[in-house]
């Protein structure tokens, strides 16, 4: 599916061809796959993400901006989710603690749209959150309910990821972005950058939009392996697998998500078996690495990119310390809801850089900003009963070494690498279109756990 998708996307001579071919093609998969989440993360990022503008056929400026992203969720997830709707067995929206925090966070995004907002704007927002956000977390959190459809996504998700690798490997060396001309030909508004190097070497996109973006999704991929390498029966596939994550990892040359990458194997690390002596393996490996990658050619060089040591352009590091600053000084102007004009504050001028943009790189500030503290709290929230839920899962499994906790590890670890690499970028591109779906993981988990605990008590009690 994937390839039928760029296949279409790349010999389509404009986006409406595009529809032509790509709907009936979803829309046939869908009726044949019986697990939503797992046919809609295989093809997730078979394309950019960027935006066609749907007229408004002069009663309205337009309708709506329909991405590639929005044109799965509307095709595979919206029939997913009125079907999931009769089923008994599915728990309502706002039965967990996660979805109360996010029926609370929408609303507020909602009443806050109306401030400076026509009727048809708000009615627009209301529309991007139910796709964007709604959708993907609803029917993701109620559909995996035991350990195969689990399998199934998370393979689905890392096979899309695996790919992406490869492009990347394939952009950096030969100087090549192959999705650059994509969004042109189709007509579409987007996110994706141009051609950016970084110490004299491009940094690979692939389909992501941004390179940060696509060492986002080489961290997630990485998580998931984690669990997931354990069927794969020859060592040596397994480490070729990991090297093809990894290789995925650095050609972006992006350091938000090397630093979440660290934080992952922390927490993975953490909550296995001997937790004390692996980490104080991690650390004593990485201290010395250091003096060894130094005397290999080329080993100045790739130190000198590494976080907090490197000295590589050292002034993003200043533009994202003075960015807290300057946005923690606009924040209390308007601690509670933020306010809709912060970008033309003064202290936010400053911060325009060179291309002529004021770059929220932050995604925490991103919301505090827009919404106020009440809606980072609420935004935080959400995150944090999503993660209890799965560390509380975990503890409940008596046998640490069962596939179930090791899925609860990878999901812990993976998530809050998430959190820690949303801190170094805005909510952009696959950015959020990754993390809402992945807390419904979360979720899908901790009720598969307890439902899981439940009929064993059951059994117990029938049998006593």
């Amino acid at each position: 599916m994937w390839f039928a998708i760029t296949f279409a996307a790349f010999f389509a001579m404009n986006f409406w061809m595009f529809l032509a071919i790509a709907i009936p093609m979803l829309i046939y998969a869908n009726r044949q796959e019986p697990n939503p989440p797992a046919l809609y993360f295989s093809i997730l990022f078979a394309l950019p993400v960027a935006f066609f503008l749907i007229s408004g056929m002069g009663l309205i400026n337009y309708l709506f901006n329909l991405s590639y992203a929005r044109l799965l969720a509307l095709l595979i997830l919206f029939p997913a989710y009125l079907s999931l709707r009769k089923q008994n067995d599915t728990p309502s929206f706002g039965r967990t603690g996660p979805d109360k925090a996010l029926a609370a966070f929408l609303a507020l995004v909602v009443i806050l749209s109306l401030r400076e907002s026509s009727l048809s704007d708000s009615m627009r927002q209301t529309f991007y959150l139910f796709i964007d956000i709604f959708l993907p977390y609803v029917v993701v959190s109620r559909s995996l309910k035991d350990m195969q459809t689990f399998r199934d996504a998370l393979l689905s998700i890392l096979l899309a990821i695996m790919f992406l690798a490869l492009v990347a490997i394939f952009e950096s060396p030969r100087h090549w972005l192959l999705y650059s001309s994509l969004t042109q030909s189709l007509e579409l508004n987007g996110a994706m950058t141009g051609y950016l190097g970084r110490d004299s070497m491009l940094r690979a996109i692939a389909t992501a939009g941004q390179p940060i973006a696509l060492g986002y999704l080489m961290v997630v991929g990485i998580g998931l392996y984690l669990f997931l390498q354990q069927s794969i029966q020859q060592k040596f596939a397994r480490r070729l697998g990991m090297a093809l994550l990894i290789a995925g990892l650095i050609a972006p040359l992006s350091r938000g998500p090397w630093v979440g990458f660290v934080a992952l194997l922390v927490v993975f690390i953490a909550t296995g078996r001997n937790p004390s002596r692996r980490l104080f393996t991690l650390v004593m490996v990485a201290i010395f690495s250091l003096p060894l990658i130094s005397i290999l050619p080329g080993g100045e060089k790739a130190i000198n990119l590494l976080p907090f040591i490197g000295s590589t352009e050292k002034g993003n590091v200043d533009y994202r310390s003075n960015l807290l600053t300057n946005s923690w000084i606009v924040i209390q102007r308007n601690p509670w809801f933020g306010s809709t004009n912060f970008l033309d504050t003064p202290e936010m001028e400053a911060m325009r850089q060179g291309q002529h943009i004021i770059d929220i790189v932050n995604s925490y500030i991103e919301i505090a900003l827009e919404n106020g503290l009440v809606g980072l709290g609420l935004f935080i929230s959400f995150f944090a009963l999503t993660l209890l839920g799965i560390f509380r899962a975990m503890r409940s499994i008596p046998d640490r070494g069962s596939e179930e906790y090791l899925l609860g590890r990878v999901l812990l670890a993976t998530l809050l690498s998430i959190l820690v690499i949303i801190f170094t970028v805005s909510s952009i591109t696959v950015v959020p279109i990754v993390y809402w779906p992945f807390a419904g993981l979360g979720v899908a988990y901790a009720q598969m756990v307890r439902n899981n605990s439940k009929q064993q008590g059951s059994t117990f009690k029938r049998h006593t």
